[in-house]
């Protein structure tokens, strides 16, 4: 049995020990204070509501004038260093500590903390005896410590000697609530233990019960603010001001808001916070790490430098200073310097989990395959470090991937969907490349890694190290772009061009800048240059997003950052992408393309985006009023002429009441929206096309599934206006790249009319949407038969095959052909062969495979290459047995 182990099993033991005798001292002590005046004197209790109201100074000297009473007092020791490391008074904690163990020898609880004591005072190697000390004395006299805050302790120690968590959370932390469910301390660090393990429900629901038993504690609600923090930004919200409403002073409350103001480009803010934290502990080496990040993200590397030897004066060893700077750098898509940061880390504490993992994810991000590798080394020391595990488990998911390579270019995906699909992917992100590095000068070093998952589990995994992120379609992290493939979507439709076109557009700006912009712009200039190269792409402005820039919701320019990181909704969210693209558009329109590319190069000169936009456009407040205006301006000119106001009309009003209204509010598209439905749910077709008719007149762009297009073309169809439904289709194919019934609607019509053209058109736009499906691909061949496009129908038709269509026999020999046109005569005569093994009495295929034969051995060839021996040619093979005539069908 192990160490750990023992002290597990002996941890829960009840045995009670009773002093011999008291010592005279505290005899005497006890008489003269039974018989002295009364006076006030601080209690520990006392002592510990200071420390939670964040009053250091005054905690720390109330237990020391508890401690003269009770000297023995472990916990009022414990509370007294903790309230001096609280203030960065680092030597008077070491006194005490030294007191407290005099007083305390066998204290674990003293030892627990003492190791910080130590550290921040130069001192590692003591820190370490401390620690071999606890598992010591916990294996030798398991009896002592046995009461509630012991265990909590011995808990923590287990942890942090790699023991299961689980069996620590039901044998240790379970069995003190068990005993004593009253106990604070025990849900604190049973949350604690949640939150590293990402599990967030039960984090919640441990730092709930300790803030019902404590409800001044303002540490549960910090452990609240934390498991709020990735579902709920209202409770988030409310729990961090319940935490400062505790404790003002309370630092790592102070310091993760002071990360979020840094991860929303809020840096005054961020400063402040700091400044706050100082004020409590000048020596506080988190804070002045914040800094450090704050300093490198001004391009200030001589103060950078300067704060992170501040932040490593007292403990220069500590790699929490490297691993902090790090993350924050790489959360800036600074993964180069990010990941070093990392290895720094890692040379302080070669076992430090969390720069280890880290330093694996920085380098996938990075494209450097050493990641996986140190993401297996996470798993083998922590099985329940779910990233770590993710990340294993993926990359033996991803081993069956298929790699295709062009021109600076690697592809990764699915072997069946590269064979469906995959050189349409290589072909877009060639022209992406060409089209979008040319716009904005700029020259890519080294490849380009595009990964698309078929598991939407698997790019969040890759992406983010967990599941979730349900909403991203892909991510650009430099010169890696991950991105869900039409497999991975489900019900969603999406164009994955227009994802692939976004995301390297994300490639170019990053390396322009140096992966030095702010998110807005970043996601601003892909979105705009998105709507640039297909008008159906980016994002529209509609009437939810017109309401939203006249009212609260609108973000001024430079605070648009935070519209990301504190969206409210998806709806938020998506507003964010498309407030920004509409900066990028004014400051486009105001300045010129050129200017935005000075921007960029400014950006990766070291410029923060404020000093590069006022170097560009101005003062600060001048572009905001401008934007605003801007945008205002945009706002009113969708559909000038409707009233946007919700109709004052009764939930269940009927049909006439409605009427009514409508004809006192012509122009409300909401009110005519609603009279248009009302008919067409009395089955009044040609009632339905009078207010549908009106609001295309009012909002001609409106493509939503609420707009009068999908509409209009039921109406029509019902009352079988062909030619009106068909007009009404093309409008709406025209404003949007993922509607696919209306794709297969339109060309059912168009292909009746013969008109291929238009089939060819919706063939691929649909096939962008998803290249998965079979009726895309058939309607793109017999669109490629009309107009002989024998690149397209060849496409399709080995598209089919892969998706394992009925009649390969038949796919085929079509292949076949478009490869004969396109003088692929090789590769023809291939498809025939392979046709005949599945249908060997086809006569068709017979006579197809004779005429490529006659062109591959026929003499005007071989005057103009060399002889069919030299090109690899057999010779001609004797004719072809002649079969009864019988259709395939007879087979």
């Amino acid at each position: 049995m192990g160490d750990s182990a023992r002290i597990l099993c002996v941890a829960g033991s009840r045995r009670s020990v009773r002093r011999a005798s008291l010592r005279t001292g505290l005899l005497s002590l006890a008489i003269l204070t039974a018989v002295a005046p009364a006076v006030a004197q601080p209690t520990p209790d006392d002592a510990a509501r200071l420390f939670r109201r964040g009053q250091y100074p005054e905690s720390a000297a109330a237990a020391a004038t508890a401690l003269e009473r009770s000297p023995f007092n472990e916990s009022l020791w414990v509370l007294k260093i903790r309230a001096e490391l609280e203030q960065g008074r680092h030597a008077d904690a070491l006194a005490s500590l030294n007191a407290g163990m005099r007083a305390a020898p066998s204290s674990v609880q003293l030892r627990w903390i003492g190791r910080d004591v130590h550290r921040f005072n130069g001192d590692p190697e003591q820190a370490l005896k401390l620690d071999e000390e606890i598992g010591n004395l916990a294996r030798q006299s398991p009896w002592r410590y046995s009461d509630s805050p012991n265990q909590v302790t011995i808990g923590r120690f287990l942890l942090s000697h790699g023991v299961d968590p689980r069996r620590v959370l039901s044998e240790v932390f379970g069995l003190v609530k068990r005993r004593n469910a009253a106990f604070t301390d025990v849900y604190l660090a049973s949350g604690e233990l949640a939150l590293e393990k990402h599990d967030y429900a039960l984090a919640a629901k441990e730092f709930e019960q300790a803030a019902t038993l404590q409800p001044d504690d303002p540490d549960a609600q910090f452990g609240l603010v934390r498991a709020f923090a990735e579902s709920d930004e209202q409770r988030t919200q409310a729990a961090y001001a319940k935490t400062l409403e505790l404790n003002p002073r309370h630092v790592r409350a102070l310091l993760w808001m002071a990360d979020r103001h840094i991860d929303a480009e809020r840096y005054v803010e961020a400063e402040a916070l700091l400044a706050e934290v100082a004020r409590v502990n000048p020596r506080q080496p988190l804070a002045a790490a914040y800094r450090a990040v704050l300093a490198h993200l001004k391009y200030d590397l001589d103060a950078e430098r300067q704060l992170r030897e501040e932040a490593l004066r007292d403990w220069s060893t500590n790699p929490e200073v490297d691993h902090l700077i790090g993350r924050k750098l790489s959360q800036k898509y600074r993964f180069a310097e990010g990941a070093e940061s990392q290895r720094r880390a890692l040379r302080m504490d070669p076992g430090h989990v969390p720069a280890k993992l880290q330093l694996a994810q920085d380098l996938l991000r990075l494209g450097r395959e050493e990641g996986w590798a140190l993401a297996a080394e996470v798993n083998s020391a922590d099985e329940y470090n779910i990233v770590a595990h993710n990340l294993v488990t993926l990359q033996e998911s991803i081993a069956g991937f298929r790699t295709l390579e062009s021109d600076g270019l690697i592809l990764r995906m699915d072997a069946r969907e590269a064979d469906i699909y995959g050189g349409q992917v290589l072909d877009l992100l060639q022209r992406a490349r060409a089209e979008l590095c040319e716009r904005y000068e700029v020259e890519l070093e080294g490849p380009i890694i595009v990964e698309m998952f078929p598991r939407q589990q698997d790019f969040a995994i890759r992406t983010f190290g967990l599941p979730g992120g349900a909403g991203f379609l892909g991510v650009c992290f430099g010169a890696v772009i991950t991105a869900n493939s039409p497999a991975a979507l489900g019900e969603i439709t999406a164009s994955w061009e227009a994802t692939l076109w976004h995301e390297f557009c994300h490639v170019v700006t990053l390396n322009k800048t140096r992966n030095r912009m702010p998110r807005w712009l970043s996601e601003g200039i892909s979105v705009y240059e998105e709507t640039r190269k297909d008008r159906t792409w980016g994002q529209a402005l509609t009437p939810q997003y017109r309401q939203m820039l006249l009212g609260d919701d609108f973000v001024p320019l430079t605070g648009l950052s935070g519209a990301f990181l504190q969206a409210r909704s998806s709806q938020h969210l998506q507003f964010a992408y498309f407030e920004s693209a509409l900066a990028v558009e004014f400051l486009v329109e105001r300045f010129g393309l050129e200017a935005l590319k000075q921007v960029l190069d400014d950006l990766g000169n070291g410029l923060s985006i404020n000093d590069a936009l006022e170097r560009r456009g101005g003062p600060l407040e001048a572009l905001d009023a401008e934007f605003a205006a801007y945008a205002r301006e945009r706002a009113n000119s969708l559909a000038p002429g409707a009233d946007w106001s919700e109709p004052e009309l009764p939930r269940r009003a009927d049909l006439a009441a409605v009427e009514a209204w409508v004809r006192d509010h012509p122009a409300n598209y909401r009110g005519l929206q609603r009279l248009a439905r009302e008919r067409i749910a009395a089955g009044d077709w040609v009632g339905a096309k009078e207010p549908l008719e009106r609001m295309r007149e009012l909002f001609p762009a409106d493509a939503s599934a609420e707009g009068p297009y999908p509409l209009l073309a039921r109406v029509f169809r019902e009352l079988g206006e062909n030619p009106s439904e068909r007009e009404v289709l093309e409008s709406l194919l025209a404003l949007t790249s993922s509607q696919v019934g209306v794709f297969a609607r339109l060309s059912e019509m168009a292909a009746a009319e013969g008109d291929w053209e238009l089939c060819r058109t919706i063939a691929r736009r649909w096939l962008a949407v998803n290249p998965l499906q079979p009726a895309p691909h058939r309607l793109a061949i017999r669109a490629a038969d009309a107009l002989l496009d024998d690149e397209l129908a060849a496409n399709s038709c080995r598209a089919l095959l892969a998706l394992e269509a009925i009649d390969s026999a038949g796919l085929r020999l079509r292949l076949a052909s478009a490869l004969e046109r396109s003088g692929q005569l090789p590769a023809a005569r291939r498809e025939v062969l392979l046709a005949l093994e599945e249908a060997p009495r086809d006569r068709a295929a017979y006579r197809q495979l004779n005429s490529i034969l006659e062109q591959l051995h026929a003499p005007a060839s071989q005057s103009t290459a060399e002889p069919a021996a030299e090109q690899g040619l057999s010779p001609p093979p004797p004719p072809l047995p002649v079969l009864p005539s019988r259709s395939r069908a007879d087979f």
